[in-house]
């Protein structure tokens, strides 16, 4: 569960980052944000339930990574006011999957 608020916030942070540093995504204001995150966030821990957790980013395999931006551009379709492109959740999946290397989601 910790994990899960923790990814939450990570990805809320880098996605308003993300809406205004890179190409692909439309500009996001903080509620727009702080959804689309909550969306991602439920997005992932579902398709990690089903799935298992040999796909999830903190693996940093090629699955966990396409897995991550295929979450980010779904995403889109949940939540009004997000638009982003393909490469645009690739480049977001890569910064959260970097961010997520260095942010611990799990407690050991």
């Amino acid at each position: 569960m910790l994990g899960l608020i923790v990814r939450f916030i990570v990805s809320a942070i880098v996605l308003m980052l993300v809406s205004f540093l890179l190409p692909g995504f439309a500009s996001m204001g903080f509620t727009v944000s702080l959804v689309a995150a909550i969306v991602i966030a439920l997005l992932g821990f579902i398709i990690e339930s089903v799935l298992g957790k040999s796909i999830s980013p903190q693996n940093r395999g090629i699955v966990g990574f396409l897995t991550s931006a295929v979450v980010i551009y779904l995403a889109q379709f949940l939540v009004s006011g997000m638009e982003v492109t393909i490469l645009g959740a690739a480049l977001a999946a890569l910064v959260i999957g970097v961010i997520d290397a260095f942010v611990p989601t799990e407690l050991r």
